[in-house]
């Protein structure tokens, strides 16, 4: 197994293309074999959708980075704990999810902001106070902004919640988490996986509203 996940050459490149027909368990029993150019393979096939994952965790581009190296090191190294019963992918997407939730709660050195501030206030009879225009129809929302911006006002929205709220949110909502699945990698109940998702996504929606409301009737 490397020290350090492979930087592939040009020739390893094509190696690594040129062997991607190899199923999940050809890999796996080649990775087990400590074959180098099946860690090059396994990075060429699952390196990019696993930076994508880690990126919606850390904030940082280069931390993101960092999560992936540290997630495929830690994969490489329980490569013969793999018994196929989920997708090479799927485990390998569990180890990333696992390895950015450690680098966050080690970089939790200070109290995070409260949600409170973020969440819609109601008055004395239960209605939202300043509700506004509901939002807009999905077409006209379409035509205000285009797909690639409406994505990055989402992640920044995203990204503008606590911690303890945004990894909630996105287990449940983003990577597809059962409740009992998120309150095991988070390690707290499921009745408190309920209570901050809720809470994050009433933040996540205040926080989208002035963008995304319709004309005033």
């Amino acid at each position: 197994m490397p020290s350090t996940v492979p930087n592939m050459t040009a020739r390893e490149t094509a190696e690594a293309q040129e062997a991607s027909q190899r199923s999940d368990a050809e890999l796996v029993a080649a990775l087990k074999a400590s074959d180098e150019t099946a860690y090059a393979e396994c990075l060429q096939r699952f390196g990019g959708r696993m930076l994508a994952v880690a990126r919606r965790f850390m904030r940082d581009e280069g931390l993101a980075q960092d999560v992936v190296q540290e997630a495929f090191l830690n994969a490489f190294k329980a490569i013969d704990r793999f018994d196929g019963r989920a997708k090479l992918s799927t485990w390998l997407h569990r180890i990333t999810v696992n390895t950015a939730l450690m680098k966050l709660r080690h970089a939790r050195s200070r109290p995070e902001a409260s949600i409170e501030d973020m969440l819609p206030t109601f008055d004395e009879t239960g209605h939202r106070v300043d509700a506004g225009p509901p939002w807009s129809a999905p077409d006209d929302v379409a035509a205000r902004f285009d797909r690639n911006e409406l994505r990055k006002r989402v992640r920044m929205a995203i990204d503008r919640l606590p911690d303890t709220h945004r990894t909630v949110l996105l287990l449940r909502d983003i990577e597809e988490l059962s409740g009992a699945e998120t309150a095991d990698v988070l390690g707290i109940t499921t009745n408190a996986v309920k209570v901050r998702l809720h809470r994050a996504r009433q933040a996540l929606r205040e926080q989208l509203d002035p963008d995304l409301r319709g004309p005033v009737p």
